[in-house]
Order: C-alpha cells, then sequence, then structure tokens
C-alpha cells in the first residue's frame, strides 16, 4: 500500500506540485497560523511534496527538515526551494527510521495532508515515533482530510480527529486547538480538521524508570547503574551505531561492553568497591585474567575505531566476552518492569570472535554487532539522548554512596576525591599533533594546504592551527573528520563558537578537499580510521540494510579491512561513505549541539 502511494505520488509530481504552489501556505493552514511558535527553531516537515510549506519556515529562520518518500518529488521540490536551510530526507511512516537514527528533537513537527494515507493498523506506531521526536515543550501539527479520495492510486482511510486526540492523551500531548475548515482550494465534499498537539514535558513515562533504577532498585553491586550510565553514553556519543525498531533501539552488546570496560577501568585497578564483600577486584565477574592484562591500555583508547595488534587483541576480545557475559547475566537480567520483563534485553551472538582465533582487530561496527545485541525501549533512549546530562549527576552521585557504604562494611576510608576521579568519564584529551604532523608533511612535499574557512594558502606551520569544526569545549571530538587547518587569525575568532549552517556551507568544498589531501589519499590505516570514526560519533545514513546482512557492517572499497575473526568474518555490506553523507551527519549533529548547548553563532568567514 505504502509504496503505491509513493509511486503515484512520483507519477503525478509536476501537476501536483503545480496545484500545491500555487496555494500560499497562510490560506491553507490559517486556522493554525496563531500556533506556529514565533522563535525559530527545528521543524520536521513529515510527507513535505513540493516544499511549500518546507520554503515558508526557511524563509523565516526555521532549520526545516524536510521528509518526502518520493524521490521525483523529492528532486522536484528541491529545485523548486533551494534552500540551505532544508535539509531532504528519503523517510516515511510509520517507521521513520533515517530520521529516528539522526538524533535531532523537533521544536515543531507538521504533518500536512499526509495522516489520511496511513491505515487504521500503522497510526498508533507513527504517532509514537512522532511523540519521541518532539522536544519538551515542542508542538505537532496534523491535518486530517475528510472526504473522497482524488484516485484509486492514492487511497486515503477515514481519520477522526477524535482518534488523534486520544493517542495524544496516550502519548502524553495536549491539545491546544482543533479547528475544522472548507477546504482552500474549492474542492466539493472536501474539508479538513487541523489539530495542533503540545508536549508539555517529558510525557513518555522514562524519567520515573530512570528514577527507579537510580534511586529505587535492589542493588547488590554497582552493575545496574553502570548499564544505565553505558547506554546514556551510548546515547550521547555513539547513537549511529544505534538500529530503531518499533518501540526500541538495538544496540551492538560489543559496544555496550566496550564502553563498559572503559568506565570500569580505573574503578576497578584502584580497587574501589563495586560489591559489598570483595577486595582486589576478586568477585567482579568480568575483571578476569584478560582485563589484569589490559593494564597498560588507557580507558580512552577503549573506542570505536581503535585498532590492536596481538597480544592486545585477543585480550581485548577476552575481555569484551567477558564483560558482555556479565551484562546479560546481571544487571540487564535483572533490571525489569514490574511485570517481570527485561527493561534492557540482552542477547549473546553465535558469531562473537574467539580469542585464539583473532589476529589485528578493529573495533568497527561489523566487530561490535557480532557479540549480540542490548535492546533498549525507544522512549527511554530518546529520554536519556535529551537528558543525559541531567541525569548523570544524580546517577554518579547514588553511585558514590554506593562506593561508600560497600567500603564502610570493608572498613575502608575511601577520599571522596578518589571516588570522584575514578568515576570520570575518559572523554579524550585534545590531542591535534597527528594532524600537524600530516600538514608538516605535506608541506614539506610541497603540497598545498589551505585554511578551510578563509581560503588562504598556508605556507608556515607557525601561522597555522588544527582547528576542531565542532568546538572541542562543548563536544570533546578528537575524530579525523573533524580536524581540519584554519589560519590562527581565524582560528581565534571562531574560538568555541559553532559554525553556522551557512558558513559550514560556504566551507564544504574546501573540507572535503582537505580530507581528500590529508587523509582518504594518505595510507590506508588512516584512511579507514577517517571513515570508522565518521560512522562512529556521526548520525550517518548508510541507507536500508540487506536482509541477509545482520548484523551491518562496513567493507571499505580498496581498503584491506582487518578481520576480527578469521574463522569466521564479521557479516558486512559493501558501502562507503561518500563525502556529501558525512556533511548531511555533520549538519544533523551542529542541530543537536545547537539545541542541547546553546553555543554561540559563528558565520564564517566571507570569501
Amino acid at each position: 500500500m505504502a509504496d503505491r502511494i509513493v509511486e503515484a505520488y512520483d507519477k503525478e509530481f509536476a501537476e501536483l506540485a503545480d496545484r500545491w504552489e500555487g496555494l500560499a501556505f497562510e490560506a491553507a493552514h490559517a486556522a493554525v497560523l496563531d500556533f506556529v511558535p514565533a522563535k525559530p527553531g527545528v521543524v520536521f516537515d513529515i510527507g513535505a511534496g513540493s516544499g511549500r510549506d518546507a520554503a515558508w519556515f526557511a524563509d523565516r529562520g526555521w532549520h526545516v527538515i524536510a521528509v518526502e518518500p518520493a524521490p521525483r518529488l523529492r528532486e522536484h521540490a528541491r529545485t523548486l526551494h533551494p534552500s540551505d536551510a532544508i535539509i531532504w530526507e528519503d523517510d516515511r511512516l510509520p517507521n521513520l527510521e533515517r530520521l529516528m537514527k539522526r538524533g535531532v528533537q523537533a521544536d515543531l513537527v507538521w504533518l500536512s495532508a499526509v495522516w489520511m494515507h496511513l491505515p487504521a493498523d500503522d497510526r498508533r506506531r507513527a504517532f509514537r515515533k512522532l511523540a519521541t521526536l518532539l522536544k519538551p515543550g515542542g508542538r505537532m501539527m496534523i491535518s486530517l482530510r475528510h472526504g473522497p479520495a482524488p484516485s484509486f492510486d492514492r487511497p486515503m482511510h477515514a481519520v477522526p480527529a477524535e482518534e488523534v486526540e486520544r493517542l495524544a492523551l496516550e502519548h502524553g500531548l495536549t491539545v491546544r486547538k482543533s479547528a475544522w475548515s472548507a477546504d482552500a482550494g474549492g474542492r466539493e465534499g472536501v474539508s479538513w480538521t487541523a489539530l495542533v498537539l503540545e508536549l508539555p514535558d517529558d510525557g513518555t513515562g522514562a524519567l520515573p524508570i530512570v528514577r527507579g533504577i537510580i534511586l529505587q532498585d535492589a542493588k547488590s553491586a554497582t552493575y545496574k547503574l553502570a548499564l544505565l550510565r553505558v547506554i546514556a553514553r551510548i546515547a550521547d556519543q555513539s547513537a549511529s551505531l544505534a538500529r530503531p525498531r518499533d518501540n526500541e533501539v538495538e544496540l551492538p552488546l560489543g559496544l555496550v561492553a566496550l564502553y563498559w570496560l572503559r568506565m570500569f577501568k580505573r574503578l576497578v585497578e584502584q580497587d574501589i568497591p563495586q560489591l559489598p564483600k570483595h577486595r582486589d577486584g576478586k568477585g567482579i565477574g568480568f575483571a578476569k585474567d584478560a582485563f589484569w592484562q589490559l593494564g597498560d591500555i588507557s580507558p580512552y583508547e577503549l573506542r570505536p575505531g581503535a585498532t590492536f595488534a596481538p597480544p592486545r587483541s585477543q585480550l581485548i576480545v577476552a575481555a569484551l566476552r567477558d564483560a558482555a557475559d556479565t551484562i546479560k547475566n546481571k544487571p540487564a537480567f535483572f533490571l525489569t518492569y514490574q511485570d517481570g520483563r527485561q527493561i534492557f534485553p540482552t542477547e549473546s551472538s553465535d558469531q562473537r570472535p574467539r580469542p585464539a582465533a583473532v589476529e589485528l582487530v578493529t573495533i568497527h561496527p561489523a566487530f561490535l554487532w557480532s557479540f549480540g545485541t542490548t535492546r533498549v525501549p525507544l522512549h527511554l533512549w530518546v529520554a536519556l539522548r535529551r537528558l543525559a546530562v541531567w541525569i548523570e549527576p544524580m546517577l554518579l552521585a547514588e553511585w558514590t554512596r554506593l562506593i561508600e557504604g560497600y567500603a564502610a562494611r570493608q572498613e575502608r576510608e575511601i577520599p571522596l576525591q578518589q571516588i570522584a576521579e575514578a568515576l570520570k568519564w575518559s572523554d579524550p584529551r585534545r590531542d591535534t599533533l597527528q594532524v600537524r604532523e600530516i600538514v608538516r608533511r605535506l608541506l614539506d612535499q610541497e603540497k598545498p594546504v589551505f585554511c578551510v574557512w578563509s581560503g588562504k594558502k598556508i605556507t608556515d606551520l607557525r601561522e597555522m592551527e588544527i582547528d576542531h569544526c565542532f568546538p572541542f569545549a562543548a563536544w570533546p571530538c578528537d575524530d579525523l573528520w573533524n580536524l581540519m587547518p584554519a589560519t590562527r587569525a581565524v582560528n581565534n575568532r571562531k574560538s568555541d563558537r559553532l559554525v553556522t549552517l551557512d558558513g559550514l556551507k560556504a566551507a564544504e568544498d574546501a573540507i572535503a578537499n582537505w580530507w581528500r589531501t590529508a587523509y582518504r589519499s594518505t595510507t590506508e590505516f588512516t584512511a579507514r580510521r577517517f571513515e570508522q570514526e565518521a560512522q562512529s560519533s556521526l548520525p550517518v545514513d548508510l541507507g536500508a540494510p540487506h536482509e541477509d546482512a545482520s548484523p551491518p557492517g562496513l567493507h571499505y572499497e580498496g581498503v584491506a579491512f582487518a578481520h576480527a575473526h578469521k574463522a569466521q568474518p564479521p557479516l558486512q555490506r559493501a558501502t562507503k561513505l561518500t563525502d556529501d553523507a558525512i556533511f548531511e551527519a555533520m549538519r544533523y549533529q551542529r542541530l543537536r549541539l545547537q539545541q542541547d548547548q546553546q553555543l554561540p553563532d559563528w558565520d564564517g568567514v566571507k570569501r
């Protein structure tokens, strides 16, 4: 049914676009104009059609994500309204898989003449997705068409306003307005109901679950807090590796285990108790021989994109297997709802690598998925993405209280400062030395290097700084894609401000040229690291996975990919990250930083 509707819109795209463009936005939406927020923000235009509404918002300062599944109609709309403020997305209801993966929340969700195409069985699921995309205080506009369908190829369903109001109530939204109107285009027998809904607060039931895990759930160890913190960190830093499902997201168990080791490493090595009765790491289920032999590896090295050679590679695999088993059998098993269902169901995979069989190990997505999966309720995932900065202090305070209680039972006194330092998340230290060395080598080879913002040629390392495109102070990220040359003067002017969408667009060619020169065309290791880091930290869209490719991974064309397991190589998909895909993901990440951090803008350098 959905495919037939998309094909029908594609078949008639020119005629339909002419009709829609001939009706002004103000006329089409007169009933709800007063409820469009006065302050521009992020709007998701679902079923954007010819782009008329998207362009209206863009002209008034909104950042627009225009979702349109019909390819010919979408490209025609892009031609009609070539605005840099509009990101066009190929996605569709009821799943909105790509939009869900991007991780951006909307101030306004706009559904004009879309809802009647959804059959009854899909509407509850679709509404849940839409509700999770809203920020607290955000609004949703849904217009419902009443009357005969225009053609057999575009079937429509009767959707009473009362049904939408009931869905709003079930998902914590309030109805701000419901208005009936005749068809603005004058079509006989056609009328409309426009509803404006609002999410007044969290509205999902996620925060009571979080508070219950942190403050109320019985704890015989710190493991439950640890699992919640790991998932929150993944939601904040590696959300692009999540796979959206109907009412949940799947995470690679290898990534959960990796962050688990990264979080516990200093705590266990410093003998800070995580259980009531055990000392020196004894009784810590995952702290086996492999864990203790990772002593020379810093917590930050345990991250996506890192590569390990023997014997460390075998130790990494063994430690990850031990951590995954502990996560599955302890916190994931015992964290349950009142009816006994697990909150974070976790399953191991038969494809996970064996330590004896590995050689060089690269922590890439297929490797992480090979360990199994951990599932997270969608509303809880959204809350962790949105509210991690407020959740973590409450979580750490309870973790500290547990440690103090365990230490008292062992008749020990551990300074609070030591506990606080060991609990700190191991964010990267600002390190641009490798990229500076790349610039030095390029200059030695008499290859031109330019400031990506001003276009000025750099001839002297003393005149140059390595800039973090997205400020390190706001988002600690030393990934290669985020590091680029700038003159010292420009870098000082930019400082810790966030480049605007226009500024990023103006520098796009220069940045892409830098990536090709410095990363993609140098060593295979650097090219591989560049792409792996982009996939791990940015909301990159790799398209729909093949049906037989589970879990998804990456195969880099022309690059010898490091296999984690000789006998059972991870399942992979033939795909390569293009510059366009990375730039599109950067636009989403920029929006997210703008929403979450409220950073001051930097317009870039006028060329």
